[in-house]
C-alpha cells in the first residue's frame, strides 16, 4: 500500500481535484493540520507521498506562526533524502526555503485565471498538459530558485512558477488543483483586501472560477498523473 500525507496549512485549501489522480495511482491519504497537536512530533520522512498545500501565511512570518521553521527544517531532511514531494503555493515556497531559498513578498499579488508560459523544459514536462490552460492564480509571495532544479514555468510578474528536481520533487506556484472546489466560496470570503489590491473583485473570480475552473481541474489532473507515472 502507499500512503499519501496531505499537509494543510488552512483548512480551505485542500487537495481539491488532485485527490481523484492521486488515489487513483494508488496512494491511500491522510491529512493532518498545521494547528494539530500532532503536528509537532510528525515523521515528514513516512508517507511515500507528501504533498504541501497552500495557505494564506508568509513563508517568512516566524513569529506569527512558530510550526513554519519546524515545517521547514523536515521539509529539508525529506528533500535531501529524494523522497516524492508534491509542493502547491505556499507549499512551492516552502520547499523553495527547505532548499536555501529566500522567500519574500512580490511586487504585486497575482488572482484570477490566466495561462503559465512553459520554456522547453516545462514543455517536455507534465506541465504540458496546462500549456495554455487558464489556470488559478492565488499568491502576493515569490521566491527565488534553488540550486540544482529545473524551471518550467512562469508569469510576467512571477518568473519562478514551477520547477522540479528529477522525477520526485515538484513545486508549483499556481493552482491547477482548484476549479471546481465548493471552498473557493472561503478563498472568497477570506481575500477581500487581497482581492482588492490585485485589482480584482468577487464577481469576476466568480465568474471566471464558473467558465474556467473545470477546464482548469482536467489539465491539473492530467499534469499529476503523469507526474505520478514517473516516480
Amino acid at each position: 500500500m502507499k500512503t499519501g500525507l496531505i499537509i494543510r496549512h488552512t483548512p480551505y485549501e485542500g487537495l481539491a481535484g488532485f485527490r481523484e489522480p492521486i488515489e487513483a495511482a494508488g496512494y491511500v491519504l491522510d491529512r493532518v493540520d498545521v494547528s494539530d497537536p500532532n503536528f509537532a512530533s510528525l515523521d515528514f520522512d513516512a508517507p511515500d507521498l507528501l504533498l504541501m498545500m497552500g495557505g494564506p501565511m508568509g513563508v517568512y512570518e516566524h513569529e506569527a506562526h512558530p510550526w513554519i521553521a519546524h515545517e521547514i527544517e523536515r521539509l529539508a531532511e525529506r528533500i535531501d533524502r529524494g523522497l516524492p514531494t508534491l509542493g502547491v503555493c505556499l507549499g512551492a515556497q516552502m520547499i523553495a526555503a527547505a532548499m536555501g531559498a529566500e522567500v519574500r513578498p512580490g511586487a504585486v499579488k497575482e488572482i484570477g485565471f490566466s495561462p503559465v508560459t512553459l520554456n522547453p523544459a516545462g514543455a517536455d514536462s507534465p506541465l504540458r498538459h496546462v500549456a495554455e490552460v487558464p489556470v488559478l492564480h492565488w499568491h502576493g509571495d515569490t521566491f527565488d530558485l534553488p540550486d540544482n532544479v529545473e524551471l518550467l514555468a512562469s508569469t510576467a510578474a512571477y518568473p519562478h512558477q514551477a520547477f522540479r528536481r528529477g522525477p520526485e520533487l515538484l513545486a508549483l506556484q499556481f493552482h491547477a488543483e482548484m476549479g471546481e472546489d465548493p471552498r473557493f466560496d472561503a478563498w472568497i470570503e477570506n481575500g477581500p483586501d487581497f482581492i482588492a489590491e490585485a485589482g480584482s473583485s468577487p464577481e469576476y473570480l466568480y465568474d471566471a472560477h464558473r467558465a474556467l475552473g473545470p477546464g482548469a481541474v482536467v489539465a491539473g489532473q492530467a499534469m499529476i498523473g503523469e507526474w505520478l507515472r514517473g516516480l
